[in-house]
């Protein structure tokens, strides 16, 4: 059932520890008709005797596992992630969403869904790296899920998600099949009452008529419509896959901190908010091709123009890092 989510959605595992759990994930996740798992830096042999006797009918997906250094490099090629986390958001500027709101749009474009380590879960820096995150809902006795518990509640709610999308969809496709048919039988009716060539019909008006394909379908669908039209708006198309805009970052913060800008010792919060502001932004490849140009630009205009030549100008005449606060 899950084509959509098989091709779109990689399951990834930072730093895992337990094999068991592992195996357990291998398990749900075949379970649920997702087959891509990354494991950064696992802390465990995810082809052992344990994670396999978990796994149990999913060794092939445990044999297919790819296995990478960084949380970055599991995200190449992604254009959405999420990841979960089991902070209670007081600490997060980021809003913390469920799982049952937040998880279908990972369904429609190449995406990564992150869990941290089972004993400390995802860093900020870690968490930073997705533009939403979500949080399982449970009793306040005893707030702290298993790993693979997480993964397969997260799992199912995709699932059913997408097998919700194929009902709606096998449901709009009977009814256009059925609207074809009746207007073809309607048509037929109206051609035995409607006498003359078809040039004769159209001149009389027959064809004015007919409804135009969009009235059709804001009439017949108006939520269709509405939906589309709302994640166009919200979700470029071609939103710049997640390692173009780290590399971007990356820039960025080099640049900042040789201007002053950035201190080394508040960097790293200073990233944050950048972060958080190209993630509610969702800028395209063009987007991003043109910022890093313009980092580029500049970084060669402060190597071409030396501030020597200026310095009767410019000494004394700006602050000490005169935008930081």
């Amino acid at each position: 059932m899950l084509e959509t989510a098989d091709a779109n959605i990689r399951i990834v595992l930072v730093e895992p520890a337990g094999p068991l759990n592992v195996g357990s994930v291998a398990r749900v996740m075949k379970n649920m008709g997702l087959h891509q798992l990354v494991l950064v830096n696992p802390q465990c042999d995810h082809l052992g005797e344990e994670a396999r006797l978990m796994a149990v009918r999913a060794a092939d997906i445990l044999e297919t596992t790819k296995v990478v250094e960084s949380l970055p490099a599991a995200l190449v090629g992604c254009v959405r992630a999420i990841a979960t986390t089991g902070d209670d958001s007081r600490s997060l500027p980021t809003q913390l969403e469920e799982p049952a709101d937040a998880l279908p749009w990972l369904l429609e474009a190449p995406s990564a869904l992150i869990f941290g380590r089972e004993d400390c879960g995802l860093t900020n820096a870690e968490l930073n790296r997705a533009q939403r995150l979500i949080r399982i809902p449970s009793s306040d006795a005893y707030t702290s899920l298993n790993l693979a518990q997480a993964v397969a509640i997260c799992c199912y709610e995709l699932y059913r998600e997408e097998g919700r999308r194929n009902r709606e969809e096998g449901r709009r496709n009977r009814e256009e099949g059925r609207g074809k048919r009746e207007e073809g039988i309607g048509k037929e009716e109206e051609d035995a009452s409607f006498p003359g060539s078809a040039g004769e019909r159209i001149s009389r008006g027959y064809a004015s008529s007919i409804p135009d394909a969009t009235d059709n379908l804001s009439t017949c669908y108006p939520e269709k419509l509405a939906t589309s039209q709302t994640e166009n708006l919200s979700i470029p198309l071609a939103s710049a896959p997640l390692e173009n805009l780290e590399g971007y970052y990356q820039q960025l913060e080099t640049l900042l901190l040789k201007i002053g800008y950035l201190q080394p010792h508040t960097a790293a919060s200073r990233m944050e908010k950048f972060r958080r502001l190209y993630t509610r932004a969702y800028p395209t490849v063009d987007e991003v091709a043109m910022l890093r140009g313009v980092i580029r630009q500049t970084e060669w205009a402060i190597k071409t123009y030396s501030p020597e030549a200026n310095s009767d100008i410019l000494d004394g005449a700006l602050p000490e890092n005169p935008t930081d606060s």
